[in-house]
């Protein structure tokens, strides 16, 4: 397979690097590329220890991009489980679904541990999440040890190391499982799916609640917190003669306020009013600088044009005497 590729790729130096140390399943993961492809991996997983998916292995697939590790690979769980809908990609700020917080440092490691860590949390209508009865999630765990994939013809029940009593992170674990904690579960709802969000649970099960950090407020609620705020600048501006002008006013009043003086009007207007289109523009004294050139301009051109029709008419009328 190595001479399939190009071994001066940062993805396939990357990648194979990868496959070397992740060659020996351990006691919780494994995963290994497939012989005639180098960006597909296929993994298996056991269930996080006191939680419904206790005593089950989980597989699944991984397909990474040609630009790996800049960009995040897919993750896609084969085996029913209750948790992660199967064949359809998950949701992790650590997959494919979310580039903007892929992190090259995170690796198909990092990924195993998240996986296993997020097991136990609540889906909250994510994409690709399941949220199964506990009772149904363990006779899936029990079934899962018959399960055997067809690409790979890996069966679950010797795909691990059997767990001891001494069965421990090895320091590449635990480093991994730091990177790890920096992975967010992205909780998208049916309703706001195309909106970028940011998750709110680590790979300790505190919950699921996902905040958005850059969803956009909507123009209407955009809209009312503006009419909000300037509603409250006018009245906290407003005089006490100004709160007792509720009262219908004469015509006599109504043309007294449009023909007044503009400061007494400009001191009735609503504070909000002036907030939202501000003060009146100042005309420059430029414009009348301006005006008053092209004015002599003017008036220059027609005093030329008076004096050439004077000299032409007097022209003339020599010429017609000579003759």
């Amino acid at each position: 397979m190595e001479n399939r590729y190009n071994l001066k790729s940062p993805a396939v130096k990357r990648l194979m690097k990868e496959a070397a140390e992740l060659r020996d399943p351990t006691e919780h993961y494994h995963a290994q590329p497939l012989e005639d492809n180098l960006f597909e991996w296929h993994f298996s997983v056991r269930g996080p220890p006191d939680s419904d998916f206790d005593g089950g292995i989980y597989h699944g697939r991984i397909v990474l991009p040609p630009e790996y590790p800049m960009k995040p690979p897919s993750i896609i769980l084969l085996t029913p489980n209750g948790r992660f809908e199967v064949g359809k990609k998950i949701c992790l700020s650590i997959s494919g679904h979310h580039p903007e917080t892929w992190q090259p440092s995170w690796s198909i490691r990092t990924a195993l541990i998240a996986i296993i860590g997020f097991m136990p949390t609540k889906g909250e209508g994510a994409i690709g999440s399941l949220d199964y009865t506990p009772e149904e999630r363990r006779a899936l765990a029990k079934k899962s040890q018959d399960f055997c994939c067809e690409s790979c013809d890996c069966l679950m029940r010797s795909a691990l190391l059997p767990l001891t009593a001494n069965s421990n992170l090895s320091a590449e674990d635990h480093r991994a499982k730091k990177l790890a904690q920096q992975i967010n579960f992205k909780a998208e709802s049916s309703l706001s799916t195309q909106a970028s969000t940011s998750g709110g649970s680590s790979l300790v099960p505190q919950g699921d609640t996902s905040t958005s950090t850059e969803q956009k407020v909507p123009e209407s609620l955009q809209a009312e917190q503006v009419e909000a705020s300037l509603a409250t600048g006018a009245e906290g501006s407003q005089t006490p003669t100004n709160s007792s002008s509720s009262e219908p006013l004469s015509p006599r009043q109504r043309r007294a306020q449009q023909h007044g003086p503009p400061a007494q009007r400009a001191a009735r207007e609503p504070a909000a009013s002036r907030a939202l289109f501000g003060p009146a523009p100042h005309h420059p004294q430029n414009q009348s600088h301006a005006g008053s050139a092209v004015l002599i301009m003017v008036l220059t051109l027609a005093l030329a044009v008076l004096i050439f029709r004077r000299i032409y008419s007097a022209n003339e009328y020599k010429f017609n005497y000579d003759l």
